[in-house]
């Protein structure tokens, strides 16, 4: 428990730029840095994933929802967190919100489902759909920075306030404002939009995530 909670401290720290700690590193440091890795494929992360119990979601899960998709994709979508049908089947996006999604991969990128990687900000429901708390996020991140890590995608879209809001740490910073630009994300670009469950309330809204999914598309 004490490894994995110095693992999040050591992704949250990278994900702030950090790159080491400037101190001296004995045996005993570099043994227990080799400790705390996460697996480096993607296989072995989700099975270890599978066993999680660092935040209370794991007490209401039905399933861990690790993510799909191609393993080399250029492309990466993050979302919030799995809802009820996520929650049921271990698939992230297969609800309405994950069926509008589909249509915007195939119909606006001209790519399939399967060509890109979908992943979330937590692995498990929150109960009721309710955003994830800060302590679960940050809990879950680094599951998601060694996904990222590990596909090495060219561009990452963030789907949503709560997904762009965690990865960057930018907590108050409106979706609308930001979504449409190109960020620069360690060597990752960053591109926030909607999410599509806000579409599915905002139908007007489609029109601004299609003119972001077309500068997208041009990047690839």
């Amino acid at each position: 428990m004490q490894q994995l909670k110095l693992l999040k401290q050591l992704y949250q720290l990278k994900s702030f730029g950090y790159d080491y700690f400037d101190e001296p590193r004995s045996v005993e440091r570099v043994a227990d840095a080799q400790h705390t890795a996460l697996p480096n494929t993607l296989e072995a992360l989700r099975e270890y994933t599978l066993s999680c119990h660092l935040c209370g979601l794991s007490k209401t899960r039905k399933h861990v929802v690790f993510g799909e998709g191609n393993p080399h994709a250029k492309l990466m979508f993050v979302g919030e967190g799995p809802g009820e049908m996520e929650d049921n089947t271990g698939r992230p996006f297969v609800g309405r919100a994950g069926q509008l999604l589909t249509k915007i991969i195939e119909n606006v990128l001209e790519l399939r489902r399967e060509d890109v990687y979908i992943a979330n900000i937590v692995k498990c429901r929150p109960p009721g759909n309710r955003v994830p708390t800060p302590e679960e996020a940050n809990t879950c991140k680094p599951y998601l920075l060694k996904q990222i890590e590990i596909i090495s995608p060219q561009i990452i879209v963030s789907l949503g306030s709560t997904s762009y809001r965690y990865l960057t740490g930018e907590m108050h910073t409106p979706i609308s404002r930001v979504r449409g630009e190109v960020i620069d994300f360690g060597k990752y670009k960053l591109v926030p939009t909607f999410h599509p469950s806000y579409l599915l309330r905002n139908p007007s809204a489609k029109r601004d995530v299609y003119q972001d999914m077309l500068k997208v598309k041009a990047m690839l």
